[in-house]
């Protein structure tokens, strides 16, 4: 299970239209676990939600986590409690961070990529970039200049930043031809790194695609649904080899679903294969992976799986469970 920690609400900012930052810190003072630039915690919510936000402080920083949060009119109740509940000086338990969005320190270059509140680990891989002395740039998108998040804090971070606002431009950004112009475009170690709403990150693989560049990372806020593949088995056994118990999946139900109704110690946070937190070790079989965390290569190495949202393409899987 993973290790949980006690904070509490430091403070709450307003940032840009819709936007609040949380200060987090220690209950009991001293110092937080340490991040590497790219990670994200989860918040457990009054009402019981558990949800999944990007750190974007300055990852040298143990005093303290800074996250913030878009309140989203769809909202199934994790940015509004966020937003209608905090309270500063309110307790919260929050995970240890985890980092499914690594940043590559030592590239040649590097470009930065921001969709809206996508600018959260943004800020916090600029920060890094900028200590370290790396060269990068910033391409920060958003819908108007009032929901544009830490602009002041990016614009003194980054050499160069092109700003684009859909409401003074007319309409969504051209990421191809914007990162055809980046400097160190196309270079062999130029890496590239998007966060943001799903239209922008299914634009920025279509056109890194197109250009060429091998080297791009996103990080997904929302799932993106991934059917089973044709091979996906609707009955299987899973063997869970620490407890020794054997498990049935069964037509119609979920690999998450029945290791929950065999109260089997797993942790979970989105249930929807984009925050990490159910990443279990595979000892034998062929997953069936549905997640937005692993890449086609780990995905392909099957030796790890996110139980939240995989299935199974052989008659028996053996997890580490």
């Amino acid at each position: 299970m993973a290790q949980t920690l006690n904070a509490f609400v430091h403070t709450l900012k307003f940032e840009a239209e819709g936007i609040l930052s949380i200060d987090l810190r220690p209950v009991a003072g001293g110092e937080f676990p340490p991040f590497p630039a790219g990670s994200h915690i989860d918040l457990h919510l009054p009402g019981g939600w558990v949800r999944s936000y990007s750190l974007l402080n300055d990852c040298r920083e143990r005093h303290r986590y800074v996250v913030a949060v878009l309140k989203d009119k769809a909202s199934r109740g994790g940015s509004r409690a966020v937003h209608e509940q905090l309270r500063i000086a309110m307790p919260l338990t929050i995970s240890e961070p985890r980092n499914n969005f690594a940043l590559v320190e030592d590239a040649a270059h590097t470009v930065l990529v921001a969709g809206g509140i996508g600018v959260t680990p943004i800020l916090s891989m600029a920060q890094r970039l900028h200590q370290l002395g790396c060269p990068f740039d910033v391409v920060y998108c958003a819908r108007t200049r009032r929901s544009a998040a830490f602009v002041a804090e990016i614009q003194a971070l980054a050499p160069q930043v092109h700003w684009h606002f859909d409401d003074e431009q007319g309409g969504p950004p051209d990421l191809q031809a914007l990162l055809a112009a980046r400097p160190g475009a196309g270079a062999a170690h130029t890496h590239y790194y998007a966060c943001g709403p799903a239209v922008m990150l299914d634009a920025f693989e279509r056109s890194c695609a197109a250009l060429g560049y091998p080297h791009a990372h996103i990080e997904r806020f929302s799932a993106v649904e991934v059917a089973p593949a044709s091979d996906a088995q609707h009955t299987y056994t899973v063997e869970l080899r620490r407890s020794g118990q054997v498990l049935t999946v069964l037509p119609g139900q979920s690999l998450l679903a029945t290791l929950q109704a065999a109260k089997i110690d797993c942790s979970t946070s989105c249930e929807e294969g984009i925050c990490g937190a159910c990443e279990t070790r595979v000892l034998e079989g062929t997953p069936d992976h549905r997640d937005s965390v692993l890449s086609p290569a780990e995905q392909a190495s099957n030796t790890v799986m996110m139980v939240c949202v995989s299935g199974c393409k052989s008659a028996h899987l053996v997890l580490d469970l």
